[in-house]
C-alpha cells in the first residue's frame, strides 16, 4: 500500500471524503484541483483552470469536470458526481474502490465485473490535463462515455447559463474544440483513439460548491456540457483523454502520458510529499519566475515570496530558481517597496516587512551556499535603496525615527503580516512601531553593514539595538511589546516577538530570548504550527469560520500559523542546541498525519487556535511548505 491511500469505505463517506482535496500544478500557471472523489466543493476546483493572458493575469476555469459512464450490455453506469439543491447526483462514487496519489492521483472504479482505473496528470509545459483509462477487467464488451463539464470563467467567479455562448463544436484530431466566448483560447478535448462525439448542448444547473457556501460566498453555478464523447475498450486498454489550449497529436498522447509519469518524484513518504508540494509554487511565465503563495486562490506575494523561498528551493539545492525568483522580484522594486500583492491587475504596495524579508531571503542563500559574491553583484544597490529609502521614509508613513527604529501605518491601511482587513477597518492595525519590523530592520542593517564594512550603517544598527531592547523589552513581563505607539505600548502576547530570537543578528541577550520562547511555548505553540494571539486575550477567536467578516477576524487574532514554526524553531536550536533535537523532531513529525488530510500530501495555510486544530485557509500554501522543510534541513545539520 502507498503512502497516500483511501479506501472504499473512506471513498463513500461523503463527510469525510469530500474534505479531502488534491491539487497539481505544472510549470506555466496552470492547475488542476478537486477532492479525492472528483466532486468539486469550490469555485476554485477544475480539472484545468489555466491563464488567459488576453483577457486578464488571473486563472480560469476551463475544464470543470468529467463525468464518465460505463456501457455494457445496454446498461450504464455513471461514475460521476456533483451536488445539486438537496442531492448529489449521479452519486458514483459509490463504485470507488480506492484512492492512490503515487506518483499521480489514480481512482479505481468497480462496476459489477468491470474494474477501471482513471488517472490524472498535467503538462509539465503545456496548458493541458490528460485522463488515462485503463480498463483493468471486463467480462463483455465495454463502452465508456465522457461528459465534459465546461465553465469558462475566471476562477473568482461563477458562470450562469445564457443566450450569448457559442454551443457548436468544430472537429479537430479525435475530438473537438469548443470556444464558448469569442474573447477565450478554445479548448482542444481529444481522445488517442477513434471515437464518436455526439453534440448534445445542454446547461446543467444549479451545481452547488458547498465550500463557498460555508465561507458565505455566491456557491451555485451553471456549468455547459457541449455533447459526449464515446469509444469502445477492451480488457487491459489504455485511452486517454487530453484537454488542453492548444491542439495535440492523438497518436502522440500515450508516449506524452508516460513521459510526464516519468518526470514526477514517488510522493512514498512524508518528506517527499513536502518536496513535491514545494516544486508546485514554482511558477514560470513570460520570462518571469514567481512563487504563488498559496493554492487554489492566492496570486504571488511579495512577503511570502521571500519567507517561503529559501526552504522551498534551497533545501533542494536549487540555488538557480532561487536567484531566478529574486530576480524576477527586483524587477518590481518601486522605490524601497516590493508588491505586497501580485496577483493579476492588482498591485499592491502596502508590505512594510517584504523588502525586509528580502534581506533575509539573501542571507539565507549565503548560508546555504557560501557564495557570497553574487549577492555583492547582483542585489548589493537594491539592498541598499531599500535601507536610504526607509531612512528618508516612504509611502505609508513608513520612515525611521530618531531612535533609528522603523515606524510606518495609514488609517484604513494594515501594512505588516497581520493584514486582515474587514469592512470596520484592519483587524490588528498596528500602526507605529511593530517589533517584528524593527527586529527585521535591525538583522537588514547588520547584514549590509557586514558585507559591504559600512561603518555608518554598523553604528546605525548599534543605535537601533539599543532602542530596540528600550522601547520594546519589559524586565517586569519578561516579553516584548507587540507594538509601540508613542507612549502607548501593546503587550498582548502574538508570535511577532519570535523574530527577534531567530534572526541571524538578533538586538536580544540569550536571557531575553529563552524568556520569550517560553512564553511562546506555553501560550501560542500548538501541534500544528503558533497561534496568533494567546487563548487568554479577550480578543483570541479559537475557531476560523464563517463568512469573510468573521473569519477576517478570526484571521490574526488566534488562528494558528504553519509558517511560524520555522522561527520558532530556529530561536529554540539556537539556544538549545542538540538538546533541542528531539523536541523539534517531534514536532515535525506531528505533521505526518496531515498528509492524508485537507489539501493531501501538503499542508494549510492555518489551523483553528483551538484543539484539535482543523485544516483552514488554502489547501496548500508556500511558506507552510517551505518552512516545514527549512526546519527539516535545521535539524539534520545540528
Amino acid at each position: 500500500m502507498s503512502y497516500i491511500h483511501f479506501d472504499k469505505t473512506q471513498l463513500i463517506n461523503l463527510n469525510y471524503s469530500l474534505d479531502r482535496e488534491i491539487i497539481r500544478t505544472n510549470r506555466g500557471g496552470c492547475y488542476t484541483s478537486t477532492t479525492i472523489i472528483g466532486c468539486n466543493t469550490r469555485k476554485y476546483h477544475g480539472l484545468l483552470v489555466a491563464p488567459q493572458p488576453q483577457l486578464d493575469e488571473q486563472l480560469h476555469v476551463m475544464l470543470s469536470t468529467v463525468h464518465e459512464t460505463v456501457i455494457q450490455r445496454g446498461a450504464s453506469f455513471n461514475l460521476g458526481i456533483s451536488k445539486y439543491p438537496g442531492n448529489y447526483f449521479p452519486r458514483g462514487h459509490k463504485y470507488l474502490e480506492d484512492f492512490d496519489s503515487e506518483p499521480i492521483p489514480k481512482l479505481t472504479y468497480r462496476v459489477g465485473g468491470v474494474l477501471l482505473q482513471k488517472e490524472l496528470i498535467l503538462d509539465t509545459k503545456r496548458d493541458r490535463v490528460m485522463i488515462r483509462y485503463t480498463l483493468l477487467e471486463a467480462h463483455s464488451p465495454t463502452k465508456i462515455r465522457i461528459n465534459p463539464f465546461l465553465a469558462f470563467r475566471g476562477y473568482h467567479s461563477l458562470s450562469k447559463a445564457n443566450d450569448t455562448i457559442q454551443t457548436e463544436s468544430q472537429p479537430v484530431p479525435n475530438g473537438v474544440s469548443v470556444q464558448l466566448y469569442p474573447e477565450y483560447t478554445p479548448l482542444f478535448m481529444q481522445i488517442s483513439k477513434k471515437n464518436e462525439f455526439v453534440a448534445k448542448p445542454d446547461w446543467y444547473y444549479n451545481i452547488e460548491y458547498i465550500m463557498e457556501r460555508e465561507r458565505g460566498y455566491d456557491y451555485q453555478e451553471d456549468l455547459f456540457v457541449p455533447g459526449y464523447f464515446e469509444f469502445d475498450i477492451k480488457k487491459g486498454e489504455s485511452v486517454i483523454f487530453s484537454a488542453g489550449l492548444i491542439e495535440a497529436d492523438p497518436s502522440t498522447r500515450q508516449k506524452a502520458f508516460e513521459k510526464e509519469l516519468s518526470r514526477r518524484v514517488p510522493r512514498n513518504n512524508f518528506e517527499n510529499c513536502l518536496k513535491n508540494s514545494a516544486g508546485q509554487f514554482v511558477q514560470r511565465r513570460e520570462g518571469k519566475t514567481h512563487i504563488i503563495a498559496g493554492y487554489p486562490w492566492f496570486g504571488w506575494w511579495g512577503r511570502d515570496t521571500f519567507v517561503a523561498t529559501p526552504g522551498l528551493l534551497l533545501t533542494q539545492g536549487d540555488k538557480a530558481t532561487f536567484l531566478e525568483v529574486m530576480d524576477t522580484m527586483v524587477e518590481d522594486l518601486h522605490g524601497p517597496l516590493f508588491p505586497n500583492v501580485g496577483s493579476g491587475v492588482m498591485r499592491n504596495m502596502a508590505s512594510m516587512d517584504a523588502p525586509l524579508w528580502f534581506f533575509w531571503s539573501l542571507q539565507q542563500y549565503i548560508a546555504f551556499t557560501g557564495d557570497e559574491k553574487t549577492i555583492k553583484n547582483r542585489y548589493l544597490g537594491k539592498m541598499k535603496g531599500i535601507i536610504d529609502g526607509f531612512r528618508a521614509g516612504t509611502d505609508f508613513g513608513i520612515h525611521m525615527m530618531g531612535n533609528g527604529l522603523i515606524w510606518g501605518g495609514e488609517d484604513g491601511i494594515a501594512l505588516t503580516w497581520m493584514d486582515a482587513v474587514n469592512s470596520d477597518g484592519p483587524v490588528t492595525p498596528r500602526i507605529g512601531m511593530p517589533v517584528e519590523i524593527n527586529a527585521l530592520w535591525y538583522n537588514a542593517l547588520c547584514f549590509y553593514g557586514n558585507l559591504t564594512k559600512d561603518n555608518e550603517i554598523l553604528a546605525l544598527s548599534e543605535q537601533v539595538k539599543a532602542s530596540f531592547v528600550e522601547v520594546f523589552w519589559s524586565d517586569k513581563k519578561k516579553y516584548l511589546a507587540d507594538y509601540v505607539e508613542g507612549t502607548y505600548k501593546d503587550w498582548s502576547i502574538r508570535p511577532n516577538m519570535i523574530f527577534a530570537t531567530s534572526l541571524p543578528y538578533s538586538p536580544l541577550e540569550e536571557e531575553q530570548m529563552e524568556s520569550i520562547l517560553e512564553i511562546v511555548k506555553s501560550k501560542l505553540l500548538t501541534n500544528r504550527g503558533v497561534r496568533s494571539l494567546a487563548p487568554d486575550d479577550p480578543a483570541y477567536k479559537g475557531y476560523y469560520h464563517g463568512n469573510q467578516f468573521t473569519r477576517d477576524i478570526a484571521y490574526h487574532n488566534g488562528t494558528v500559523w504553519p509558517w511560524l514554526l520555522g522561527h520558532f524553531v530556529e530561536g529554540y536550536l539556537k539556544l538549545h542546541g542538540k538538546s533541542g533535537k528531539h523536541f523539534v523532531e517531534k514536532i515535525i513529525k506531528g505533521f505526518d498525519g496531515v498528509m492524508t488530510q485537507y489539501g493531501v500530501g501538503t499542508v494549510a495555510e492555518i489551523y483553528d487556535g483551538d484543539p484539535p486544530h482543523r485544516p483552514k485557509g488554502s489547501i496548500s500554501q508556500a511558506w507552510s511548505v517551505g518552512e516545514l522543510l527549512r526546519m527539516m534541513h535545521l535539524v539534520s545539520n545540528l
